[in-house]
């Protein structure tokens, strides 16, 4: 038997996004966001509110989004909860060393694993309550020791994990369970 529940913010999993910019005086800024994910293939979609990264944003097109993990969860949910409008030294208060990303004006921290370096292209539905935003890809930053055997990321090793929107929580990513674009041709005539 079904329970019918009504419309919710429950899509699943959501990411746990930390997305880095600087404010007006040069100090990094950071804050979580879950409601984004990939737009197309080097284009990515984040709906935001009305922050002190909104403001920077408007300032300077560029920022970084990092991925939380379970080893930066408890800092992670800080730059959620507290506004850089109202603690001037939020960043500070996160242990979280910051330098300049490469290809855009924008903030890397030094403990996440794997950073995409970012430039708005294209704010939709712009209002004083926030806005859709649509950015072009413009780097991706990894830390070595995430990187599988073939060079590229691993995924598992980064502990990612996903907001949990129904109980408000944070969940740990897993395994490999299986390989896209392959799996699925079992079924295929």
């Amino acid at each position: 038997m079904m329970k019918n529940f009504k419309p919710k913010a429950w899509l699943l999993p959501q990411p746990v996004l930390i997305l880095g910019t600087y404010n007006a005086d040069g100090t990094p800024n950071a804050m979580n966001a879950a409601w984004g994910g990939q737009w197309d293939a080097s284009e990515i979609m984040i709906s935001l509110g009305a922050h002190a990264t909104t403001d920077n944003l408007s300032r300077c097109g560029d920022f970084t989004v990092a991925f939380a993990t379970i080893d930066t969860l408890v800092a992670a949910d800080y730059v959620g909860v507290v506004s850089g409008k109202k603690q001037p030294d939020k960043i500070a208060r996160t242990g979280w060393n910051a330098v300049k990303a490469e290809d855009v004006d924008a903030p890397v921290f030094d403990c996440f694993p794997m950073t995409l370096e970012c430039r708005v292209k294209e704010k939709l539905y712009e209002s004083s309550t926030g806005c859709y935003l649509i950015a072009e890809i413009v780097g991706i930053v990894c830390d070595e020791k995430y990187l599988a055997d073939d060079g590229k990321p691993d995924v598992e090793k980064m502990r990612l994990i996903t907001f949990d929107p129904i109980h408000n929580g944070y969940i740990s990513l897993g395994s490999r369970v299986g390989s896209a674009f392959h799996d699925g041709l079992a079924l295929k005539d």
